[in-house]
């Protein structure tokens, strides 16, 4: 028997298995996250069946989607099949119709349990839409420092000790500065994005407060949603600090570990060239042309990164909180006794165990 269920209910789900039946082209746009994508049609086949739906008749469409579909049949089930293994299914197409009726029909008369979304993929953007059009449920703690201060090694390990961290570079793809996208790969779609963030946030529904890093608008090739960034530019922001020479060597070996790594820095330093001048950009050239990555970093910081952000390299009363990242374990420990002990407390909703 198949089920309907709307996005409200898909939440209640245990560890739903989504399966995604639209072409593979509407899937790589843009999905509900962590969904497989088992198409009914491929790309063109999607693109014969509506000329034929547009410019002939929607009986011929019907009929011209049948044929292709025939043959696939017995591979589709087999798919869904082995998906079923895993938990209960859930298919939806773009708007709960034909796509994922045909195929919800099938898979039932197979005696496979299945679910099906309604509203399709649109439902659960209209959700994701409509969430931050509102104000957000938490307060948000902001990480502000100079580039290289280690502040997304911090997120991570704040994520890992249990805190509600969120690395808004990772769901962006992109580090967010002139060399943000190398070794990343594609970067998902503004909706793709949306959709990751909206999830995080639905993940963290029990804690009163959320961890950032700071970050402008736009991340690389998407936008952080207006509700979003304003409760980041009112929240609680904290100062991190580190010394310079340990903000040159954390660069290098997180850019030195892409692969042709030299080549990309040096392409990406022509975008410098309005900032900085020909004569800068040339010696910043010569300086990673012949490996003196040192020097090249510390002249990048200190010439570029500093200026453009100019957060305080010491402790400053200006911010909520601030910490000195030399010492690292440390700078964690007093962070998260800062957390527990004021925002936390504050909100009133939840308070940090370590697991």
């Amino acid at each position: 028997m198949i089920k309907e269920i709307n996005v409200e209910e898909l939440r209640n789900l245990d560890k739903p298995i989504l399966i995604d039946v639209r072409s593979e082209g509407e899937y790589a746009e843009a999905t509900i996250p962590g969904a497989f994508n088992i198409p009914l049609f491929n790309n063109e086949e999607r693109a014969e069946i509506g000329t034929t739906y547009t410019q002939t008749s929607p009986s011929l469409a019907r009929e011209l989607g049948l044929n292709i579909v025939s043959p696939k049949l017995p591979n589709l089930v087999n798919q869904v099949g082995e998906l079923a293994k895993k938990g209960p299914l859930v298919l939806f197409c773009w708007r709960g119709g034909m796509r994922s009726k045909s195929i919800a029909t099938v898979v039932d008369l197979m005696g496979i349990p299945i679910y099906r979304l309604q509203g399709g993929y649109k439902a659960y953007r209209n959700q994701v839409v409509e969430y931050f059009q509102k104000k957000l449920p938490f307060q948000v703690v902001v990480l502000r420092g100079n580039t290289g201060a280690g502040k997304t090694e911090l997120l991570k390990r704040l994520r890992a000790d249990g805190y509600p961290a969120i690395d808004l570079e990772k769901l962006a793809n992109n580090r967010g500065s002139v060399f943000g996208a190398m070794g990343l790969g594609e970067p998902p779609s503004q909706k793709k994005f949306e959709g990751l963030l909206y999830e995080e946030l639905a993940s963290l529904r029990d804690f009163s407060y959320i961890i950032v890093e700071c970050e402008s608008k736009r991340i690389g090739r998407v936008s952080l949603p207006a509700s979003f960034y304003t409760e980041m530019q009112e929240g609680i922001q904290i100062l991190q600090y580190d010394n310079l020479e340990n903000r040159v060597q954390r660069l290098i070996l997180e850019y030195t570990s892409v692969p042709n790594a030299i080549q990309e820095i040096r392409i990406a330093l022509e975008r410098l060239i309005k900032t900085l001048g020909h004569i800068k950009v040339n010696e910043l050239k010569t300086l990673l042309d012949t490996n003196c990555l040192d020097k090249f970093t510390e002249l990048l910081l200190v010439d570029y990164y500093d200026k453009l952000y100019a957060y305080p390299n010491e402790p400053n009363s200006n911010y909520a909180y601030y910490i000195d990242y030399e010492k690292s374990e440390r700078a964690i420990r007093e962070l998260e006794c800062y957390l527990d002990e004021k925002v936390a407390q504050q909100g009133g909703k939840f308070t940090v165990s370590r697991i």
